[in-house]
């Protein structure tokens, strides 16, 4: 069975941190340098886990601020 990409790793992480609760929508993510500490890689699995997850709409960058996870679409009920 092939190895899993320390991206692969990365995104998988981040997504069950924010499944379980820990990451809640509006939370600001550590910087792309804490994160390479935090997963002991180069700076490459980070800018790509973070840019997927953001193409998926589960993140968003904000350039200068940081990454923050995205609020969940609000859903409009008229008359309710």
């Amino acid at each position: 069975m092939p190895a899993v990409p320390v991206y692969r790793k990365i995104i998988n992480d981040i997504r069950g941190r924010i499944e379980s609760g820990e990451l809640k929508a509006g939370d600001k993510l550590p910087s792309i340098a804490e994160l390479m500490q935090a997963y002991e890689c180069s700076d490459t699995p980070v800018k790509a886990a973070l840019g997927r997850l953001q193409d998926a709409g589960v993140l968003e960058g904000h350039q200068g601020r940081g990454v923050y996870v995205m609020g969940k679409p609000v859903q409009s009920s008229p008359g309710k």
